[in-house]
């Protein structure tokens, strides 16, 4: 597996593979309208402009395997990670752990002392299992549909 910073060409098959993700992961914890309005396709477009700006701006990498993008994650300067997705075919190979480990490793190289994720239902044992704790649970709507996730939080250690 490799991990490298995002590049802008990377952004197609980036969306792509959350949408996959979503639509395949997350339904054991989800209904189809609430994966509907988290991900859909009518909102690709908007995702594929939206997001190359965002992640431009973030701290973003992608994992590869056999050049393949098989993971990404996001994180802001000030350690909210926004976005940590695994392709539905590498789940529990460590993709996701390998990710979390560049983005801590990144926060504590800025001085950032805790990282702040909004965690879905799926993700939240993955979350909680990197040392994340639960703040608390959320409603948030989208597209007009309620979804629950987790506020959570970890406080880093600054030694690098």
């Amino acid at each position: 597996m490799e991990i490298r910073k995002f590049q802008v060409s990377d952004i197609r098959p980036i969306v792509s593979l959350f949408y996959e993700t979503v639509h395949s992961v997350n339904k054991k914890d989800y209904t189809q309208e609430q994966l509907h309005a988290w991900a859909s396709k009518e909102e690709e477009e908007y995702r594929l402009e939206s997001w190359k700006d965002s992640m431009s701006r973030n701290i973003t990498y992608v994992a590869l395997i056999d050049g393949k993008i098989v993971g990404f994650s996001d994180m802001t300067v000030n350690g909210y990670v926004d976005r940590l997705y695994v392709d539905k075919d590498f789940q529990g190979q460590g993709v996701a752990s390998a990710l979390m480990n560049v983005l801590e490793y990144e926060a504590k190289k800025r001085g950032v002392a805790e990282l702040e994720t909004d965690a879905s239902i799926t993700a939240k044992p993955f979350f909680s299992h990197h040392g994340f704790r639960l703040v608390r649970e959320q409603s948030v709507e989208r597209r007009g549909i309620k979804l629950v996730n987790f506020k959570m939080k970890k406080e880093l250690s600054l030694d690098v």
